[in-house]
């Protein structure tokens, strides 16, 4: 019996590990607002979302940094800082440079037990040591090659005001070199710029396959990249032919279906001729490869982005709302685990761009129009698709306090903790998909279409007449009243659907959710039967599903059936 393999991947925070991440990377020419912007989930069912700030500084001489493996905690190295680092905030600094990850693993025995530096430290350091993407690679590459590297096979976005990257790198494997160290210390590796007009993603599968060998502007790669991979038998051709994923991380069924079927959900929103690659997509075909990036059909706008990472493969073969693992309410959720056995026939879940893991999901914009301190970190916590995103400057040097890692963690609940919330109201949307996910869509979209279209162009030309450092304290009491805000709002929307959808049913109103989340909130929002008790009147009992309906029949009709004399 054929085994399914996904890859999964890990979180960039601390002491968590999150499986299965999403990248978008959207160039600035192929942006409707001239932004760079990278998109990230941290999927994971241990992690808890949270919102991460480093301060910037000047260090003496001899100062140290220690270095912890973000996934577990585990103490690494210490490595000497540099005279400067930057602000932080999330996965953006200060100049508007931005990382992001996927892990696609890659072949195991490149792991390397004696690495010192871990893919998130890699992410983080960079962001503190780094002004641009350029410089962020090369210090990605200095980190790695010096200290060893301690993950598996990784995928990053990088990306700054002026151009996007996708890099893919994977460790050497261990070899004695006699001293008890490792003679193959360090990483193999490529990155490519993406063609200004441009979209690409990835999803926990490299992707990159052939590249150019005298390009520098567009393609930087580890001298030894290809022969490394012939030295160990994982390639015999020339240089031209040489495919980074094929030698390193060459795909299988699960590769295809779980990692790269997200890609092409995004791809096929933004770009046309994608319906092409759908047997590649589904596992069916992996000779049939999508391209590394395709340009978009129109200028791809924020909330585009932002609705992408929403995606449950809506309108297509693996739509996730439509077959009957999505009970008698429309739920695009599968609980884990993700592979089912019947009668010696192994089967799969879909997993899409949007799933019930999250941990911390964010948009990021560099900004080429504004100074490099206003670039934007849309940020958000839980399921992307019944979680909304909210402005953090990049500059901010306050994290809002519902963000913070301190309030709450995945054991600890806190009623002020913005995840813990959006986890409430989330968890209970599952019950009745297909209604209650509306009602919480329609607060989202006015949410982030008035930050988008109003709140966020207010904030720019104020701050603009700024000097730098009150900038600076206006965009970061502005990140955090506006989070603030965002969870007053989500408090009221909690309250109002356990009110609405109590025990399956649903009670009338005289309006929608939007003018009760704008209005008193009180009871007289919904209908009563006029005696002045708050009774509710014209309840509504909505049912199941026409294919759940059946289902039931076909499972259980002879018990179930009404018999009418």
């Amino acid at each position: 019996m054929k085994k399914l393999f996904v890859l999964l991947a890990a979180a960039v925070a601390p002491f968590g590990a999150a499986l299965a991440c999403t990248n978008f990377i959207i160039t600035k020419g192929a942006s409707a607002d001239g932004s760079v912007m990278v998109s990230y989930a941290a999927d994971s069912h241990g992690l808890y979302g949270a919102l991460y700030h480093t301060p910037g500084g000047r260090h003496k001489a001899g100062a140290l940094l220690p270095v912890y493996e973000w996934d577990t905690g585990r103490y690494l190295t210490d490595i000497p800082q540099p005279a400067r680092t930057w602000s932080t905030v999330g996965n953006m600094n200060e100049h508007s440079l931005i990382i992001a990850e996927t892990t696609y693993g890659g072949r195991h025995e490149l792991e390397d037990p004696t690495g010192r530096i871990d893919y998130g430290s890699l992410i983080y350091i960079a962001l503190q040591r780094a002004k641009t993407a350029r410089e962020a690679i090369d210090v990605i590459v200095e980190l790695a090659d010096t200290y060893g590297y301690a993950s598996s096979g990784e995928s990053f976005s990088i990306a700054d005001p002026d151009e996007a990257w996708i890099m893919e790198l994977i460790g050497k494997g261990f070899k004695d070199d006699g001293r008890g160290g490792n003679a193959r210390k360090g990483i193999v590796w490529v990155a490519r710029r993406i063609p200004d007009g441009y979209v690409c993603a990835h999803a926990n599968q490299a992707r990159i396959t052939t590249f150019p060998k005298d390009d520098p502007e567009n393609c930087l790669y580890a001298p030894d990249v290809v022969e490394f991979a012939r030295e160990i038998g994982y390639y015999q051709g020339s240089d031209e032919e040489f495919s980074f994923s094929d030698a390193y991380a060459p795909a299988d069924f699960g590769a295809l279906r779980g990692c790269e079927a997200r890609v092409w959900a995004f791809f096929r929103t933004v770009a046309d001729g994608m319906d092409t690659y759908t047997d590649y997509a589904m596992g069916y075909n992996k000779t049939n490869k999508m391209p590394l990036w395709v340009k978009p059909r129109a200028k791809v706008a924020p909330k585009t982005v932002f609705d992408c990472m929403r995606d449950h493969y809506e309108g297509t073969p693996m739509d996730m709302t439509a077959d009957l693992g999505a009970g008698g309410h429309g739920c695009p959720y599968r609980w884990r685990p993700m592979y089912f056995e019947v009668d010696g026939e192994e089967y799969c879940n879909e997993r899409a761009t949007a799933t019930q893991q999250t941990g911390f999901w964010f948009v990021a914009q560099a900004r080429p129009d504004v100074p490099r301190d206003m670039g934007i970190l849309w940020f958000g916590v839980d399921d992307a698709a019944t979680s909304c995103l909210t402005p953090i400057y990049c500059s901010a040097t306050e994290v809002p306090a519902c963000f913070s890692e301190t309030n709450g963690s995945m054991l600890d609940y806190s009623p002020t903790s913005a995840f813990w919330l959006f986890n409430r109201v989330t968890n209970f949307a599952y019950m009745r998909y297909n209604m209650i996910a509306a009602d919480i869509r329609k607060v989202v979209d006015a949410w982030e279409n008035d930050q988008l279209q109003t709140q966020v162009p207010q904030t720019d030309a104020k701050a603009a007449t700024l000097p730098a450092k009150k900038r600076v304290r206006y965009l970061t009491d502005h990140s955090v009243r506006t989070a603030q805000a965002l969870f007053d709002r989500w408090s009221k929307l909690d309250k109002y659907l356990l009110v609405k959808y109590m025990d399956g049913n649903v009670k009338s109103e005289h309006a929608g959710v939007l003018e009760f989340l704008d209005g008193s909130g009180t009871a007289a929002h919904f209908v009563d039967n006029g005696n002045g008790r708050d009774i509710p009147d014209n309840i509504q009992f909505p049912g199941y599903g026409e294919k759940w309906k059946r289902a039931v029949a076909a499972d259980n009709g002879e018990i179930l059936k009404v018999i009418n004399e």
